[in-house]
């Protein structure tokens, strides 16, 4: 079992100063070709046209601004729901202590070796730290990220939510309504929208019918929210699913002076293999997205018909407290209030608890975004572009979208919505189209590239015309 153990000793300034100068030098080497290529743009009434804007400043917007950058696309803005450097699940409802990802994964270092965590570390806690550390603990990859963007000067607008997206035809971009957390409004013009809003970004987080239908909103809470924990202490827990989340809110309930904590999940026995790390090659994590669709739908169908497990460490936690107990082969079959609580039925009885945590994840489902309210009805998911045998049928799956091969959202019917070309989705929704990218660090590698690659070749085709006009009118003499 792999534990994270902390490198004790107090940072050291000098040497991220040191680090941070030798990533300027990095940058100033690598900054070929220097010249702006991409002409500011103003709206009709004088307003800046973005050339591109992020939804979500978490680990994937993050890391692709920082792309758009080095390939000089200036004129970006990340926008984010929650506080400055509070963006993703890190600090909120991230309840494990590590990361599930093995710390040698890269991603938003985008191939600068100074510019990896594991730099970031060491220049903070010296050499021979990074080989102490266990797995990387969340709120270190969260100081890491928080770093990452003032280093680079990304711009994030933090506590702000994007409206419903609408195309301005007149102004050839997107026109992103925006309200602050204070009830401010203002709107921005973009010429690209990038949507990275991570796990849920592609629909919701699900609480089956059965249960919200049944029971009063005092007596559960889905894992995403934000849950009393000390309001636990001494009562009777139970939790739904199997999934790492589940094992984390039951760990932390427990930790919190809960009397019991009973898990039940459907299958006969934990999921003990985990395809996430047999996905950790090239082929598969640079091109999936190149398979045909039968193969590309086969690959992830498979994927999650194995299921998720919790990772070592996560279930140790769990099984360290003397109030856990497992059930597997316990689906719940009903609910119902029992007193001030609540009673569970599955196929081998009914108990009663407290209080009940609920671990079943999310369903995607492009209607339920708010962002995306009048353009939904014109994307095409999977359901519109492959049917699968019988023995692969998947309704989630059906509804990811089907994306074009830089991520970009593609049209139901051809003509109807031709700007969906122009919106991106970084999110889990991207699974079936693009494999591992979106959401998860182990695909970032292969994935930002991608996504970036298709944004710079779309706006350059767009701007062929005035590209060539330069042309004819170059004059420079060489001698």
């Amino acid at each position: 079992m792999t534990q994270s153990r902390r490198v004790s000793g107090s940072s050291n300034p000098a040497g991220l100063q040191a680090l941070e100068s030798a990533l300027e030098r990095d940058f100033d080497r690598l900054q070929y070709p220097k010249g702006d290529w991409l002409k500011p743009r103003r709206s009709s009434s004088g307003e800046v046209v973005l050339d591109v804007l992020v939804v979500g400043a978490g680990q994937g917007g993050l890391a692709i601004a920082s792309a758009l950058r080095r390939e000089r696309v200036e004129s970006v803005l990340l926008v984010d729901r929650n506080p400055l450097d509070r963006a993703g699940p890190w600090l909120s409802f991230a309840r494990m202590r590590t990361l599930r990802t093995p710390k040698h994964v890269t991603g938003p270092d985008l191939g600068l070796p100074n510019l990896t965590i594991q730099a970031w570390y060491e220049a903070q806690h010296g050499e021979g730290a990074w080989e102490e550390l266990g797995l990387i603990p969340k709120e270190t990859w969260a100081a890491y990220l928080s770093w990452y963007r003032r280093f680079l000067k990304l711009p994030v607008l933090p506590d702000t939510t994007v409206e419903a997206l609408t195309w301005n035809e007149e102004e050839a971009a997107f026109e992103v309504g925006l309200r602050g957390s204070d009830g401010t409004a203002q709107t921005r013009f973009a010429r690209r929208v990038v949507l990275a809003t991570g796990i849920e970004g592609s629909g919701d987080w699900c609480v089956p019918s059965f249960i919200k239908d049944a029971l009063p909103r005092t007596c559960y809470a889905h894992t995403r929210w934000d849950i009393d924990f000390d309001a636990l202490a001494g009562k009777r827990v139970a939790v739904l699913g199997a999934g790492a989340s589940a094992f984390d809110n039951a760990s932390v309930a427990l930790e919190h002076g809960a009397a019991s904590v009973d898990l039940f999940f459907r299958r006969p026995k934990l999921v003990d293999i985990n395809p996430y790390r047999w996905a950790e090659f090239v082929g598969f994590l640079k091109h999936h997205g190149d398979l045909p669709d039968a193969d590309r739908w086969k690959f992830i169908h498979k994927i999650v018909e194995m299921g998720q497990l919790p990772p070592a460490d996560t279930l140790a936690r769990a099984r360290d407290n003397a109030g856990f107990t497992l059930h597997p082969g316990a689906p719940w079959t009903q609910v119902q209030p029992a007193g001030k609580g609540l009673a569970v039925t599955t196929p081998k009885g009914t108990s009663e608890f407290d209080f009940a945590i609920i671990g079943t994840g999310f369903v995607t489902n492009l209607k339920l975004r708010p962002e995306l309210a009048g353009f939904a009805e014109h994307i095409a998911t999977w359901a519109d572009r492959y049917t699968p045998p019988a023995e692969q049928a998947h309704a989630d799956l059906l509804r990811h979208p089907y994306l074009g091969p830089a991520f970009q959202f593609t049209e139901r019917e051809s003509g109807a919505a031709p700007y969906l070309r122009h919106l991106y989705n970084f999110t889990f929704g991207g699974l079936v189209s693009m494999g591992m990218g979106g959401s998860s660090i182990s695909g970032m590698k292969y994935a930002v590239p991608r996504i970036v690659a298709g944004i710079t070749a779309s706006l350059f085709l767009e701007d062929k015309d005035v590209h060539f006009n330069t042309l004819q009118a170059f004059d420079t003499k060489e001698f």
